[in-house]
């Protein structure tokens, strides 16, 4: 009998420990059940009726907490910022504010810059962030992206900036000069110098005042509104017409050569003004009794047929820290040569401008003393651009990206022996 109650004895034991042992097996398995994950980082059940359908939807990178400062829900974006990891909120700041919301139910905001994942340094984000309590013991945190925001606003700020301090230096100009005017009145050769140097301080503001509007008009309207077939000697034509007097005051010679009866699609006014542009710097630019060239051609990409329209000068060139720059707005290579030649600084702003705003792109090649090429990139209209015609063009000709050396122009240099069956306008 003693055996007997020792063995049930020892029965009675092992089931205690069996049921004990998957007792306990039983609840981590629940607890690495509740582990949140990337999609669901834990049962919708956690949450109020309908919160999970609107945090789906939201814009904004949203996380919600629990008691314990586990992470319940966190969308995509949440993840993507970095915000969430290993199922805890990794931001130090956020996550004092969610516990002082969660022991007072005060909503709160703060604004903060935090580092980008795997980007250098320096290169941050700027984000806004806003906690408030959902439910009796869960926390909800909405986070704003606001990089993109903060760089717009740094570039409207140096934008009006550098439009203040370009207004103000011709007008101080002319308050000066009519001031030297009024005190010259009994020197008449006086009179007639002051006069003269505000025609041009007077003419200088007018164009700047004249290309602000026209890069607010490129911003802003849409070139296919009124986009039609435009012919690009039609467009070359009117460019060296709007230089010819400056072109034949420093005895440059201007030719215009390429391929022939080529059209783009796009608008009329705005393309004039980018070639117009073009020309015009190369002119400015150049030093007397040199020459500069406009040349058409077409070639194939992948999209179609392109047209590129390049403008070359023999120049002063520009260096490699400048052509990081040079489209961007009153920046100028040479400052005091812009302003003798009354450069605003806005003119290849507005060429990007255009080129983007017709599905196209501006490009520079230059090296200082030999010149610059400016080449204007765009979409040709009216041509059939099937499979196979592509195919035999992409046989017979040599695309843009197929050149090797970037240190090469891409259209050859003009010089005194060479240039592309030019006809030649004095």
């Amino acid at each position: 009998m003693d055996v007997n109650a020792a063995v049930a004895a020892l029965a009675a034991i092992a089931g205690v420990c069996t049921g004990v042992v998957a007792m306990l097996a039983f609840r981590w398995s629940e607890r690495e059940q509740a582990k949140p994950t990337r999609s669901s980082l834990h049962t919708d059940a956690a949450l109020p009726p309908g919160v999970d359908t609107v945090l789906s939807v939201l814009r904004s990178s949203a996380v919600v907490l629990d008691e314990s400062d586990s992470v319940v829900k966190a969308s995509s974006a949440a993840y993507a910022l970095g915000l969430v990891r290993g199922g805890k909120l990794a931001v130090d700041p956020m996550l004092v504010m969610a516990r002082d919301t969660r022991r007072d139910g005060e909503i709160r905001q703060i604004e903060l810059d935090l580092p980008r994942r795997g980007a250098g340094r320096g290169d941050g984000l700027a984000v806004s962030a806003r906690v408030a309590p959902l439910g009796s013991r869960l926390v909800l945190l909405l986070v704003e992206d606001l990089t993109e925001a903060r760089r717009i606003e740094a570039v409207r700020r140096d934008f009006v900036a550098n439009v203040s301090h370009e207004l103000k230096t011709p007008v101080g100009a002319l308050s000066l000069l009519s001031e030297a005017v009024m005190d010259a009145s009994d020197d008449p050769e006086a009179v007639t110098r002051f006069a003269g140097r505000m025609q041009v301080e007077a003419t200088r503001l007018t164009s700047l005042v004249q290309e602000l509007i026209d890069l607010s008009r490129v911003q802003n309207d849409d070139p296919l509104e009124d986009a039609e077939a435009v012919r690009v000697d039609e467009l070359v034509a009117e460019a060296i017409d709007r230089c010819r007097h400056a072109a034949g005051t420093k005895q440059i010679t201007m030719a215009a050569g390429g391929t022939a009866d080529l059209r783009v699609w796009g608008n009329r006014g705005q393309l004039a003004a980018a070639l117009g542009n073009l020309v015009e710097n190369a002119v400015n630019y150049s030093p007397a009794r040199t020459r500069v060239g406009i040349a058409a051609r077409r070639v194939t990409a992948p999209g179609g047929e392109m047209l590129e329209i390049a403008v070359t000068d023999q120049g002063i060139g520009i260096s490699d820290r400048d052509k990081e720059r040079i489209f961007e707005r009153f920046y100028r290579v040479d400052p005091a040569r812009s302003r003798a030649t009354g450069g605003t600084g806005l003119g290849l702003a507005i060429v990007k401008h255009v080129a983007a705003s017709h599905g196209g792109e501006v490009t520079v090649w230059s090296a200082e003393g030999q010149g610059s090429t400016f080449t204007l990139r765009l979409p040709e209209a009216g041509r059939e651009r099937d499979r196979d015609q592509a195919d035999r063009r992409n046989r017979s000709l040599v695309g843009p990206d197929e050149v090797d050396d970037d240190s090469d122009p891409p259209y050859e240099t003009f010089t005194d022996e060479t240039l592309p069956a030019p006809e030649v306008l004095p």
